[in-house]
């Protein structure tokens, strides 16, 4: 058994002084069939320690239901059979760019601006959940065998609140269910996020992309003591739908990386691998300077212009951050190791079965509600996915201007049978003046939960009203469709399909693309609009003709020889598609 420990000045490994040398990879945005390429990709780059965020949401969907809560423990069992040490990073917010910022829909619905303080009903949620998640870190401590060597006590809290009283509980509850290594926070390197977020007792860190001098004088002033590091060293960023992709040259980044270092601190890559945000749990943002303004939602493609890519090659950014952590290596670095296999060909699909959305939502769906004003998607227990809301214009009256105020995020609307306009504001018409009696749809899609800022934990859906000129519309009709129930292959075998019918209409698309030899791939839309997409029941993530991304990236994992089964949720527009001419989705290598 070993220890680590935070000394006065560096980290100490059994004794000896040693600086972490660490790289972002989260486990929940690797096929886990990759994870050991991608770890070895980190040792290859001159790294001895990766770091994982835990999203609460992804493993307890619904209250006390589990998805794959031991992944965590697997994850961290492939890193100590990598040869590297692990920082874990347990929330229970992570903002990562990740839905909601990691917390489930179901506690920050009835909770609101309730979640991340010392409210008890906030509190017995992450004791129940941290009593579940807990028990696979510790029995992986590094005093215990293990690789775990640091668990951070929540998440760049600074940036959110000042409930100190919260934060000391976060760190007792950690030390409450057997956490021995050493705790940190990490917040950036202002006055009042190190103020708002830090911990008497327990290790501060700094998060930035640049001016590592400017940021460790910052912290050295809140912090005399301790080692010095840079939790969350931005070497790229992310890209939100409609954006130009981000960028950040190579030589930039790695001067910015050698700064860290020959200021003696130690480091964490952030990303040194992305990965994807898969089965539509891309987070969102609020544009301006306080992050209050118009939705930003986040694509799927969480490549973060990275040193190790979405697919997982080496990038020029790879290759010079190889040359400055040479530097700092015991001996000579591995190899860089081999990628997976790719697929050995193009693959092709006609969709040649299709349903309404209707019929979809009829066999998929949660219950239809009937409610005065119209139910929150966190009132609907969706998470991810769209809610259909239906009403009437009574008559006769004569025709006014239809409107809807509190809208998230984007709906497309009809009246009477015929498509109007997409709307994408919070208040928005909803086409010309419409007489009474009609009837009104609109589908809503959340394109996000914000993960970051003062709106966090916000409701999705309608959250105001329908009105006709002043007039509240009542007595709403209102039904989700969960993306998860999409993943239920006996229950999508339910679902009506019919031949594909006339081009241009939204609803479920099913093509079967035949994979003589399976691989990583690439999935292309050409002419689709906006949806999700599945291969095997797996989910790819969202797709969106606004970019900047173009494809989504299929784990050769998921694939198998023979035929597979691709699902499109087109919620807005399908094009026309013959042969394997336009429009015809397939996998290229």
């Amino acid at each position: 058994m070993g220890e680590f420990v935070v000394g006065v000045r560096d980290f100490e490994r059994d004794g000896r002084p040693v600086r972490l040398l660490s790289g972002a990879l989260h486990y929940f945005r690797v096929h886990e069939g990759h994870w050991g390429h991608r770890l070895a990709m980190l040792r290859a780059m001159g790294l001895n320690c990766v770091e994982t965020y835990v999203p609460w949401n992804l493993h307890e969907p619904r209250p006390g239901v589990f998805r794959d809560p031991e992944a965590l423990g697997r994850f961290l069992d492939a890193a100590r059979a990598a040869g590297l040490l692990a920082l874990v990073r347990p929330g229970p917010y992570i903002c990562a760019e990740w839905e909601n910022g990691g917390l489930p829909h179901w506690l920050t619905g009835p909770l609101g601006r309730r979640v991340r303080t010392r409210d008890p009903e906030y509190l017995r949620a992450v004791d129940t959940w941290f009593g579940r998640l807990l028990p696979q870190v510790v029995a992986r401590q590094y005093d215990r065998g293990g690789p775990v060597v640091m668990v951070q006590a929540e998440n760049e809290y600074g940036s959110y609140g000042s409930d100190r009283e919260y934060l000391a509980y976060m760190a007792g509850l950690l030390r409450g269910l057997g956490v021995t290594v050493p705790l940190f926070t990490s917040d950036g390197p202002e006055d009042h996020m190190l103020t708002g977020g830090s911990v008497p007792g327990v290790l501060a860190t700094a998060n930035f992309g640049s001016g590592a001098r400017e940021a460790f004088a910052a912290l050295r002033r809140h912090r005399p003591d301790g080692p010095l590091m840079c939790m969350e060293f931005w070497c790229g960023w992310f890209s939100h739908w409609g954006d130009t992709p981000a960028e950040r040259s190579s030589e930039d980044a790695a001067q910015a990386l050698r700064e860290i270092l020959e200021c003696g601190a130690s480091v964490n890559v952030y990303m040194a691998h992305g990965g994807t945000s898969f089965g539509g749990w891309a987070g969102a943002n609020r544009s301006g300077e306080l992050h209050d303004g118009a939705l930003e939602p986040t694509v799927t493609s969480y490549d973060y212009d990275a040193p190790v890519d979405e697919r997982g090659r080496p990038t020029e950014k790879f290759r010079r951050f190889r040359e400055v952590l040479a530097a700092y290596a015991p001996g000579p670095l591995p190899e860089v190791p081999e990628p997976p296999p790719v697929l050995a060909a193009p693959v092709r699909a006609v969709p040649d079965a299709w349903a309404p959305l209707g019929d979809v939502l009829e066999v998929l769906g949660g219950p239809e509600v009937t409610s005065g004003v119209p139910p929150t998607f966190e009132e609907l227990d969706v998470d991810r996915g769209v809610v259909r809301y239906r009403l009437e214009v009574p008559g006769p009256r004569g025709p006014y201007p239809l409107r809807v105020t509190g809208l998230r995020d984007r709906a497309v609307t009809y009246v009477d049978g015929v498509r109007g306009p997409v709307l994408d504001a919070e208040e928005a018409a909803i086409g010309a003046a419409v007489a009474g009696p009609a009837a009104v749809e609109l589908w809503v899609e959340s394109l996000g939960r914000v993960n970051y800022g003062p709106r966090l934990g916000e409701p999705k859906g309608i959250t105001g009203g329908v009105l006709h000129e002043r007039q509240y519309l009542h007595g709403i009709r209102a039904r989700g469709l969960r993306l998860d129930a999409l993943e239920d292959a006996a229950a999508v075998r339910r679902v009506p399909f019919t031949a594909v019918g006339a081009p241009g209409l939204p609803g479920l698309y099913r093509a079967a693309l035949p994979t003589p030899s399976p691989g990583d791939a690439v999935l292309e839309l050409p002419g689709w609009t906006r949806g999700f997409a599945w291969v095997n029941g797996f989910c790819l993530g969202r797709y969106w003709s606004a970019g900047p991304q173009r494809t989504l990236f299929v784990p050769g994992p998921v694939l198998r020889a023979g035929d597979n089964e691709l699902l499109l949720l087109e919620l807005e527009g399908a094009p026309a598609f013959e042969g394997e001419g336009a429009g015809a989705p397939g996998l290229v290598p």
